[in-house]
């Protein structure tokens, strides 16, 4: 498998930044709202844990980068924390801008920001306000969606840099990871989905490292009328797999060592070798002060 049929994804298109907008043709965006499901259909531990966290800290405004269709944001908004999003993506942001149009007579809604922003240009997209945000947090799978076309994870770096210039000093920035086991196997505690799935899982190998992986999804997505067979919709998407050790020393690395930095398994403290591999590592970092 060549790195060229990798990115030449179902879903074509290039952001103004030059990374690869694999939703840019709004077919994969619609499709994955589908998936993930309503703002109802998190898991009660996963909304449970991410709002303690963020509430033991104190925070009240938040920075939810790389936001996607705004489900996270959606969920933090209900809960009273006042939420900037951003997305590169402009076809993934129509849907948090329709939920926000939508529920426009709730104060709350009416305050929420939405721009559309790159975390390798954050300072050049948005403005920081004051001293910054109380929490930053790049949830689900986002930051694996950033590839490293370098080689030397510069990029990926950076992006963590920005992610940080964000936040306060007693700012708590997490970083959600996928586990890189395959996904149709494994059980998904990250949202709750009704819809028939597929999910077939490739591996593009360099010199003997696992370079990218590439998920391949068939949904079974219900019609309107009772007696409509449902519509069979496939789409692709690439995300680069980062190992645990590595990404532990990106991070000390992109914050100078300036974080206390915390991993969990599935909302549980990871121990290194533990029998039962999670299917997700939640990473937490708090600024030093």
């Amino acid at each position: 498998m060549s790195v060229d049929s990798v990115f030449r994804t179902r879903s074509l298109g290039v952001a103004a930044e030059g990374l690869p907008d694999q939703y840019a043709d709004g077919k994969a965006a619609k499709v994955w709202q589908l998936y993930i499901g309503n703002t109802q259909s998190r898991t009660a531990e996963y909304k449970s844990w991410v709002v303690a966290l963020l509430r033991e800290q104190g925070a009240r405004t938040v920075l939810d980068v790389a936001c996607g269709t705004g489900v996270d944001s959606i969920m933090l908004v209900e809960e009273g924390f006042n939420v900037m999003s951003v997305d590169a993506s402009d076809k993934m942001l129509k849907y948090a801008l329709k939920t926000r149009w939508e529920r426009r007579k709730e104060q709350a809604f009416d305050q929420w920001e939405i721009e559309e922003a790159n975390w390798l240009t954050l300072p050049e997209d948005i403005q920081k306000p004051g001293k910054g945000f109380d929490a930053v947090i790049c949830l689900g799978n986002s930051f694996a969606h950033l590839p490293d076309f370098k080689g030397d994870q510069s990029d990926h770096k950076l992006a963590l840099q920005n992610i940080g210039e964000y936040g306060q000093t007693r700012c708590r920035i997490l970083i959600y990871q996928i586990w890189s086991g395959p996904s149709s196997t494994r059980q998904n505690i990250y949202y709750q989905s009704d819809l028939t799935q597929d999910i077939s899982t490739s591996v593009l190998w360099v010199n003997s490292k696992p370079h990218m992986i590439t998920l391949d999804y068939t949904l079974q997505v219900p019609q309107a009328g009772p007696q409509s067979p449902p519509e069979v919709s496939k789409f692709r998407l690439s995300y680069y797999p980062h190992r645990l050790g590595r990404f532990k020393e990106l991070l000390q690395a992109a914050f100078q060592g300036q974080v206390e930095h915390q991993v969990y398994g599935d909302f549980l403290a990871y121990v290194p070798g533990q029998t039962k591999a999670p299917c997700y590592f939640v990473h937490v970092c708090k600024k030093k002060a």
